[in-house]
């Protein structure tokens, strides 16, 4: 078999020289670097080309789920196994949308995290038990067609993704407020965080990004 190359991404040091020993003691597998930050996951990822990278999701400027998107815009022959310590439904199906290959929680087993390593860069995609059992129960769940993915933007409060829906619905912030019944002055509040934790500079930026996220098309006419 093939060595299979690593990636470690995690914002705290003491966990990636932990995680790093533990990858080193395996034969099957070569660490080609650690980083702290989604950034250098970004710049490593494009000059290293890792078979499969362990991306944690909270770090400081920007998170696992944003950087994941990055490096698979370029390069999407890698395996990114989400590593973290959250497990709520909006990490999950956020990481997933990313592109993910798998959502593993840490503290998972040495065993089981070798294996899902030599399964992702096989192609496959791996969950823990407790992760795979909420991704089959959203599924199976009905969901209304209007209801706005609960997987995207993760870093939005659930009123945010609700003013979002409406600003990608072409709404204004007179008929969001009168809408939710809610003042002038919150709205624009909310408009302003979402447009900063979005990243974008105005309306149209955020409505192009909550289209490419399914968020929007549906019929807001009805009051």
């Amino acid at each position: 078999m093939d060595t299979i190359t690593v990636l470690i991404v995690d914002d705290h040091p003491p966990f990636r020289a932990g995680l790093r020993a533990l990858l080193e003691s395996t034969p099957a597998l070569a660490v080609v670097g650690d980083v702290g930050s989604g950034d250098e996951a970004i710049r490593l990822a494009a000059k290293l080309q890792p078979d499969v990278i362990l991306m944690d999701i909270q770090m400081s400027a920007m998170n696992g789920i944003e950087a994941t998107r990055h490096i698979l815009t370029t390069s999407p022959h890698i395996a990114i196994l989400i590593l973290t310590m959250f497990e709520d439904d909006d990490f999950v199906f956020a990481a997933l949308r990313a592109g993910a290959r798998g959502y593993l929680l840490k503290g998972t087993m040495k065993a089981d995290l070798l294996r899902a390593i030599q399964s992702a860069a096989s192609g496959e995609a791996i969950f823990g038990a407790g992760i795979a059992r909420r991704v089959i129960q959203y599924f199976a769940e009905a969901r209304p067609t209007n209801a706005v993915p609960p997987y995207a933007f993760p870093e939005l409060t659930q009123r945010e993704r609700e003013i979002l829906d409406l600003i990608a619905n072409h709404e204004n912030n007179a008929e969001i407020a009168e809408r939710l019944s809610l003042s002038l002055k919150t709205v624009r509040n909310h408009v302003s965080n979402i447009f900063s934790k979005l990243q974008v500079v105005d309306r149209a930026q955020a409505i192009l990004r909550a289209r490419e996220a399914g968020i929007g098309h549906h019929d807001t006419s009805e009051h």
